[in-house]
């Protein structure tokens, strides 16, 4: 069992979303290998930066939507 904290989960969709802010900066691989523990259970991640969500939000839920139509239809 994995005991990992994300920042949203989507239990139906098997999707993770999460935000990176400062805390991230210098944790690059850490991230990379939990994401990959987390993928191997077939769980889709969906990575945005603070800028990202701060100043380009209609650009995030853009493709919150586009992958959330994906993972519905697959």
């Amino acid at each position: 069992m994995l005991d990992y904290i994300v920042d949203f989960y989507c239990h139906e969709l098997k999707l993770v979303i999460e935000i990176d802010g400062n805390s991230h900066d210098h944790k690059y691989f850490y991230d990379m290998k939990r994401q990959g523990r987390l993928e191997a259970y077939g769980v889709r991640f969906l990575r945005f930066s603070n800028a990202e969500v701060k100043n380009n939000m209609f650009g995030v839920l853009l493709a919150l939507e586009e992958t959330i139509e994906q993972l519905k239809n697959d």
